[in-house]
C-alpha cells in the first residue's frame, strides 16, 4: 500500500510548513479554522476574516496545495485591480521557489513563467495556465478555470452606489462561464470569496443561497452585535460566544486586547465594525436610517381607528413569515397594543408618482390620517404610466379608499398626468381634490427628510397585506431587479447620497403622501395657534373693558377713543 502523503490530507499541516519557510510564527487557531474550512467547506464558499489575519496569505499558500495534490487544475485569481491579483500570483510563483518541497512545481523550459501567469511543471500542454490573474473590470472570459479565487473585488471605489454594487454583481456572475463543470476529467469545481464587506447592501450579502459565508470577526460578538452576522460566524467563533467571551480578542496572537484598543482608535467606530469585525450593520446604522423595526404593522381598519398605538420590539411579537426586504438583522413587529378609543379618520389621501419615461413604475399610496398617526392601508407600484389601464386602476384604488385628496408629481409632463386622470375619476364617481405638488431639492434628501421622524417616531402603520402584496407584484421582474422594485429594500436602502437606489418610484409616493399630511398637520396647528392666539386677545380685550381703570377712562370721555382702538 502507498503510504499517504501528510502534506496532502491536511491542508493546515501544509500551511504549517508554508509558515516555517517564511520565517513566521506557527499559525494561529483561526488561521488553522480559516484553512480547514477552505479544505473541506463547499464548492461554493465566502470568507470574511478580519484585516491582518492573513487570509489572502493562506488561500495562496491553498493554491499551490490544490497545485501540489493535482498539478493539471487550472486556477484564476480576479481582484478588484490587475496589480493585487498580480501580486497574488508572483507572491503563489515566489513560494514554489522558496519551498523546497515544491521545487518540483517549478515551470519546465517552455512553459509560462511569468509575474501574471505561470504553469506548474508536471502539468501538460493547455490554453489556459496553471495560475493566472485578473483585474475584476478586465475581460474575464478567454480562459477557464478549476478554481476561481475572488480576492477582495469589492473595495470603496466601485461599491458606494447601487449602480455600481450592480455592476460588480453582474461581473461576478461570469464566473460561472469561467468555472469548469465537474465531468469525467475534472473533478474540482470551486469558487472561493475572500473580502471585507464596504456597505451593509455588500455583495458579500448578496450571493447566490448556492454559496456559504463564513465570518471570524478580531473580537467575539457582543449580545448587541451577534444579530447582525446572520447565523455566518465560524463555527469556533460561534462557540466563544455561546462561552460568554463577550468583547475578548478571537485570536490573541495576532492582535491582543490593547492591540484592538489602538486599531479602534485609528480607524474609527464605523471603520472598525467594518474592517475587524465585519460586521455591516452598525456600521451603517446612521448611513441608513430607515429600519422596518421601527414601522408598526396591524391590520388598517376602513372608517375609524384607535386613537393610540403602542410600538415594543419584543421577540414575540416578530412578524417572521411577512416578506423581509431589509437590511440583514432588521424585523418587522406587530403593534403592541392600542387606546379603547376610537374615532374617524381625519384624512384620506393617495399619492401617485407617474412613471417618467415608461421605464419606471407609476409608484402610488394610499393613507389615513388620525391624530398623529399615518395608516397605510394600500401602497405599490404599476407598470405604465399614462396608458388607460393603469389611470383606471389607480382611480379604482382612489375610490376603493374613498380618499379626498390625490397629490401628484408633476415634474414630468407638466400636469399631463392629473389631467388626463381628472376624466378617469369623474367616470368612477371620485370627487377628490387633486393637488400638484413639485420637487427641487435632492430626492435622497427630500425623502429622509420627510419619512425618519415619522418612522423613528413609530408613527407610521402599516397593513401586514402591503408587504405582501409588495413582494406579490415585484416577482414579474428578472431576478437582478426584482428586490430593487420593493417598497421595503427602497426604504431600507435610501442613504443621503445621489443616486442611492436602483429605483425609487414606490418610496418617493409614500414619501409624497407622508409630506401632504405633514403639511396638513402643519396647517393645522397653524390654524390652531392663530385661533388660541385670538382668543386669548379677545379675553384679554373683555377683561380691560370690565376693569375699573375702563370704566374711569369712558367717564373721563375716552369711549370714543378705547372703541376706535378696537
Amino acid at each position: 500500500m502507498t503510504p499517504v502523503d501528510p502534506l496532502m490530507a491536511d491542508f493546515r499541516k501544509f500551511v504549517w510548513l508554508i509558515w516555517k519557510y517564511l520565517g513566521l510564527p506557527e499559525p494561529t487557531p483561526v488561521q488553522y479554522d480559516i484553512a480547514y474550512f477552505l479544505q473541506h467547506g463547499p464548492d461554493k464558499i465566502c470568507i470574511e476574516a478580519f484585516r491582518g489575519v492573513g487570509k489572502s496569505f493562506i488561500t495562496s499558500a491553498f493554491v499551490l496545495w490544490c497545485l501540489y495534490c493535482n498539478p493539471q487544475l487550472k486556477i484564476m485569481v480576479v481582484s478588484a485591480s490587475k496589480n493585487r491579483a498580480d501580486n497574488f500570483v508572483k507572491f503563489t510563483m515566489q513560494l514554489i521557489h522558496l519551498v523546497p518541497e515544491l521545487h518540483h512545481l517549478k515551470p519546465r523550459e517552455g512553459q509560462r513563467a511569468s509575474s501574471v501567469e505561470f504553469d506548474v511543471g508536471p502539468a501538460v500542454a493547455d490554453q489556459s495556465p496553471s495560475v493566472f490573474a485578473k483585474g475584476i473590470d478586465s475581460q474575464l472570459a478567454g480562459g477557464r478555470a478549476n478554481i476561481i479565487v475572488s480576492d477582495d473585488v469589492e473595495v470603496w471605489n466601485n461599491s458606494q452606489t447601487v449602480a455600481a454594487r450592480d455592476l460588480l454583481i453582474e461581473k461576478t456572475r461570469e464566473y460561472s462561464a469561467i468555472l469548469k463543470p465537474i465531468d469525467g476529467f475534472n473533478t474540482v469545481s470551486r469558487i472561493i470569496y475572500l473580502g471585507t464587506p464596504q456597505t451593509e447592501d455588500s455583495i458579500y450579502n448578496k450571493l447566490p443561497e448556492t454559496f456559504t459565508k463564513r465570518i471570524w470577526p478580531a473580537q467575539v460578538p457582543t449580545q448587541e452585535e451577534y444579530a447582525g452576522y446572520g447565523g455566518d460566524l465560524a463555527p469556533m467563533i460561534e462557540k466563544m460566544y455561546r462561552e460568554g467571551k463577550h468583547g475578548q480578542p478571537t485570536d490573541p496572537r495576532r492582535f491582543s486586547e490593547d492591540d484592538l484598543i489602538q486599531r479602534r482608535a485609528e480607524y474609527g467606530a464605523a471603520g472598525y465594525q467594518l474592517q475587524f469585525m465585519l460586521n455591516t450593520k452598525l456600521s451603517d446604522e446612521e448611513r441608513y436610517p430607515l429600519k422596518l423595526k421601527n414601522l408598526v404593522v396591524m391590520p388598517v381598519p376602513p372608517e375609524k381607528a384607535p386613537m393610540e398605538v403602542y410600538w415594543l420590539p419584543n421577540p414575540d411579537r416578530e412578524l417572521k413569515d411577512l416578506p423581509n426586504y431589509g437590511m440583514a438583522g432588521d424585523k418587522l413587529y406587530q403593534a403592541a397594543g392600542m387606546s379603547s378609543e376610537f374615532a374617524a379618520y381625519q384624512m384620506k389621501a393617495m399619492s401617485i408618482d407617474p412613471s417618467g419615461r415608461g421605464k419606471d413604475e407609476t409608484g402610488y399610496a394610499v393613507g389615513y390620517m388620525l391624530a398623529s398617526n399615518i395608516w397605510i392601508p394600500e401602497a405599490g407600484g404599476l407598470e405604465g404610466g399614462y396608458e388607460p389601464q393603469t389611470l383606471e386602476r389607480l382611480a379604482k384604488t382612489a375610490k376603493k379608499h374613498k380618499v379626498q385628496s390625490i397629490v401628484i408629481e408633476s415634474n414630468f409632463g407638466d400636469g399631463m398626468f392629473a389631467k388626463l386622470l381628472e376624466p378617469v375619476l369623474l367616470k368612477e364617481g371620485v370627487q377628490a381634490e387633486i393637488v400638484e405638488t413639485r420637487s427641487t431639492t435632492m430626492k435622497e434628501m427630500r425623502i429622509l427628510d420627510t419619512l425618519e421622524p415619522v418612522i423613528s417616531a413609530h408613527r407610521l402603520i402599516v397593513d401586514p397585506t402591503v408587504f405582501e402584496k409588495d413582494d406579490e407584484t415585484i416577482q414579474k421582474y428578472e431576478a437582478m431587479i426584482r428586490s430593487h422594485k420593493s417598497l421595503f429594500h427602497q426604504m431600507t436602502h435610501i442613504c443621503r447620497q445621489k443616486d442611492a437606489l436602483r429605483h425609487d418610484d414606490r418610496l418617493d409616493a409614500l414619501a409624497m403622501l407622508v409630506g401632504h399630511f405633514l403639511e396638513m398637520m402643519n396647517q393645522d396647528a397653524a390654524k390652531l395657534a392663530a385661533e388660541q392666539h385670538a382668543e386669548w386677545l379677545r379675553k384679554e380685550l373683555e377683561r380691560y373693558h370690565e376693569s375699573p381703570l375702563n370704566r374711569n377712562f369712558q367717564g373721563n370721555g375716552g369711549h370714543h377713543m378705547w372703541a376706535s382702538l378696537v
